[in-house]
């Protein structure tokens, strides 16, 4: 046909038909542009947060390694498998874990790709002037109109130039940037909001690298001390220690810190599930740097200072004296046997462990329970129905064989493998239970004996050097001050117009601002009367 071109016809499309959309691929740039995006959102650093909170959940329920060592063996074998699934997964070493980590630097690199373009931005609209009026000012949340009384002067231009510069005297004085135009005069005020943003954020992410350098530069050990017991600050004398990855263990502060006593008191006067809870705990203790003693105090969330180093209080128990003889006669172990306490039972039932390998011919073992008040329950069984040292008693069982010392593999000095060992029965041949009030002893098959001389209490520290405290101190201070000014400082921009003397007063916040309303009802109160306040008080307008 004439006048076409070959390929210009066009087929008409069938009814019904549904046009098909092709997407562009994004690619593997894409994809990472797309995730990058998303990861330095205020939301998505705000979720990691809360994932950051949530995954330490685990390391205040289960116990860890790094602080208690015993309880963690302990869980082990009384969990079984299940002991062993948690061990797999972390979760007795939850702040050093792969998966904290990750959730640790993601939050890092999170806040960091948060707050550098905020930042650009807050700076770049902090050097700009208000923005203009808009065209309709009535379509503001806070607005309000009237007509001007300064109609006296002489004409109606100087008459509205002179409102106007009562408005921007007005807005000056309440803290608001002006943009004074012909007609209007343009207002903000409030940038202090997002600058307290910015800062809590700035904050946090210095917390944050912070925990992090203490943690590559510091160390943190644990030690039981008995009453009357000196420890020594080096590294032999630890029951666990965790150096950073960049402390040098050999330049560890030298102190001595000796457990003085030890005081703890319960309440026996409270009724129902306050009866038996603690009140107090009081570790009288001496410190010795360079030779010179000092006395302190240590308690709970009150740590004493020695040498740069930090030592907490974190546990206490008993640990009741016994004393072990062999058929000869001879002493073969003697002293405080740390128990530890039952954590679910508030009449401190604790257990223990007592090796003695240095036991003529054969080597021996007991396995025991120390009551510090102990009474009978409604089954005749034994228990303890105070934490405080009423009516102490201990009772064990009783094993001869082999420790396991020389194997080369390492125990717990609160558990014993009775795998290679016998268990010692009375005459009756029945399993032989050792019971002891204070001041008894008990006769052993085939020789020997096992007095309980007395009780001593023990206290758990936490040795720690963190040289980042001060700056954490500054960090957390920088973290309120920045929330409170971005909760409670109001964004707002004020407009005052007027023309042939009709003036329009309104009023537009940025985010959250109940008070807009009554700002610009106040401001228009303050224009129509430009009397100074009779108080001398700050208007709501000012606030």
């Amino acid at each position: 046909m004439e006048g076409k071109t070959e390929g210009a016809e066009k087929k008409p499309a069938k009814s019904g038909a549904k046009a098909t959309v092709t997407q562009p691929q994004l690619g593997f740039l894409g994809m990472c542009r797309w995730a990058w995006t998303q990861l330095t959102t205020m939301r998505v650093a705000l979720i990691l947060l809360l994932v950051l909170a949530l995954a330490a959940i685990p390391g205040s329920l289960l116990p860890q390694r790094i602080q208690d060592p015993g309880r963690v063996n302990k869980f082990l074998e009384n969990n079984g498998a299940w002991g062993r699934f948690l061990d797999a997964i972390q979760m007795f070493d939850v702040y050093s874990s792969v998966w904290f980590s990750a959730i640790y630097l993601l939050l890092m690199v999170s806040l960091v790709g948060c707050i550098i373009p905020r930042t650009k931005q807050h700076w770049k609209a902090m050097r700009s002037a208000p923005p203009k009026a808009p065209r309709r000012l009535r379509r503001m949340p806070g607005y309000s109109s009237f007509a001007s009384a300064q109609g006296e002067a002489e004409s109606r231009e100087i008459a509205d130039q002179a409102f106007l510069d009562s408005a921007e005297a007005r807005l000056k004085k309440s803290g608001y940037r002006i943009n004074r135009q012909a007609d209007h005069v343009a207002a903000e005020r409030g940038y202090l909001r997002e600058t307290g943003n910015l800062v809590f954020h700035i904050a946090l992410l210095m917390a944050t690298l912070t925990m992090a350098i203490g943690s590559l530069f510091g160390y943190e050990g644990q030690r039981i001390l008995v009453e009357g017991e000196t420890f020594t600050n080096s590294l032999v004398s630890y029951d666990s220690f965790e150096p950073g990855s960049y402390y040098d263990a050999d330049n560890l502060p030298a102190f001595r810190l000796k457990l003085d006593s030890f005081t703890s008191t319960f309440d026996d006067q409270a009724a129902g599930n306050q009866f038996g809870q603690p009140r107090s705990f009081d570790a009288n203790v001496t410190t010795t740097v360079d030779g010179k003693n000092e006395k302190h105090t240590l308690k709970v969330n009150e740590p004493v200072r020695v040498n740069g180093v930090g030592v907490y209080l974190t546990g206490n128990g008993y640990a009741p004296e016994v004393t072990v003889r062999d058929a000869q006669g001879n002493i073969v172990e003697s002293g405080p046997q740390v128990f530890i306490p039952d954590g679910g039972d508030p009449g401190y039932t604790s257990e223990g462990v007592i090796k003695v390998p240095d036991s003529a011919g054969t080597q021996m073992g007991f396995v025991g329970v120390f009551l510090p008040t102990a009474t009978q329950n409604q089954d005749g069984e034994l228990v303890s129905s105070f934490a405080e040292l009423r009516n102490p008693y201990l009772v064990m069982s009783g094993y001869t064989g082999d420790l396991g010392l020389d194997s080369g593999v390492p125990q717990s000095v609160y558990s014993l493998d009775a795998e290679n060992m016998t268990e010692m029965t009375d005459e009756s041949g029945n399993p032989l239970i050792i019971q002891l009030a204070e001041g008894e002893t008990q006769k052993l098959p085939g020789g020997g004996s096992v007095t309980f001389d007395g009780v001593k209490k023990y206290i758990a520290v936490d040795i720690s050097q963190d040289p980042t405290q001060a700056l954490m101190l500054i960090s957390a201070i920088l973290v309120l001050a920045g929330l409170g000014l971005s909760l409670f400082i109001p964004r707002r921009r004020v407009w005052v117009r007027i023309k042939d003397g009709d003036a329009e007063v309104a009023a537009l916040a940025r985010g959250e601002d109940p008070m807009v309303e009554r700002a610009v009802a106040d401001l228009v109160r303050d224009l129509r009367d430009p009397e100074p306040d009779d108080d001398g008080e700050e208007s709501d307008a000012e606030r």
